[in-house]
């Protein structure tokens, strides 16, 4: 068996046997690995602690066939903050469980994984209503599905932007509405999120239009992916 580093984000634990987990983790290098870490749930483990969803680590695993072998684990960021705030927590959690539904198995996207560091220590830093709408937005980008904002996308009308509709690709006129109705003040967030200022976008404060957004955000990741986020009902 071949032994490589990486660093990953874990994305979800499973139970395997009585003292070892299988660990989802989204890396750097390697895509997602599914790896075993073997008598991590023993009181006495060394790194147990370290593998549990949303921790940023150093790792050393073996190659299998199936499934990795997790040697070593060193702790990079816990995100701490994150943790001890259940607002924040839950939606960590989502992101995480977007991420694991887009990224595939030994097929290296280092994109998504920088995008995933930078939203858990975006969301660590300062609570912001649209931390979790801002990377759902930026992943479907990512994945091919860029929206079209700056004009209808039927008609490159680029005023009277009233609905949103994932089918379309976008932004939708008052000629060609259909979808979900979108506030002119959403639209003016969701062009900024898409068109390189999400920094701005941030540190709007909690509105209508930042709760349209948000949930705009999660209807069409859910649209993409077609299946419902299980932890979105955490949320609401």
């Amino acid at each position: 068996m071949a032994l490589y580093r990486d660093q990953g984000i874990v994305l979800r634990t499973y139970k395997l046997g009585e003292a070892d987990r299988i660990v989802s983790f989204v890396t750097e290098r390697h895509g997602k690995v599914r790896a075993v870490a073997k008598g991590v749930r023993k009181t006495k483990s060394k790194f147990g602690a370290r593998l549990e969803p949303m921790s940023h680590v150093a790792l050393q695993l073996y190659e299998g066939r199936e499934l990795d072998i997790v040697t070593q684990a060193e702790s990079i960021d816990n995100f701490r903050t994150i943790r001890e705030d259940l607002d924040r927590l839950t939606r960590a959690v989502t992101m995480l469980e977007a991420a694991d539904q887009i990224a595939l198995e030994r097929e290296p996207n280092p994109d998504l994984y920088r995008m995933l560091l930078g939203a858990l220590r975006s969301l660590d830093h300062r609570n912001a209503e649209l931390v979790v709408a801002g990377f759902h937005w930026k992943l479907l980008s990512l994945e091919g599905f860029r929206p079209i904002v700056a004009h209808c996308a039927l008609c490159q009308r680029d005023d009277d932007l009233v609905a949103f509709d994932p089918t379309e690709g976008g932004l939708l006129c008052t000629d060609h509405r259909r979808g979900t109705r979108i506030s002119p003040e959403a639209v003016l967030l969701l062009q900024a999120i898409l068109g390189g200022r999400l920094a701005s976008a941030l540190d709007e404060p909690a509105s209508s239009a930042t709760h349209e957004i948000d949930h705009l955000a999660t209807r069409v990741m859910e649209h993409h992916l077609e299946r419902r986020l299980r932890s979105v009902g955490l949320l609401e």
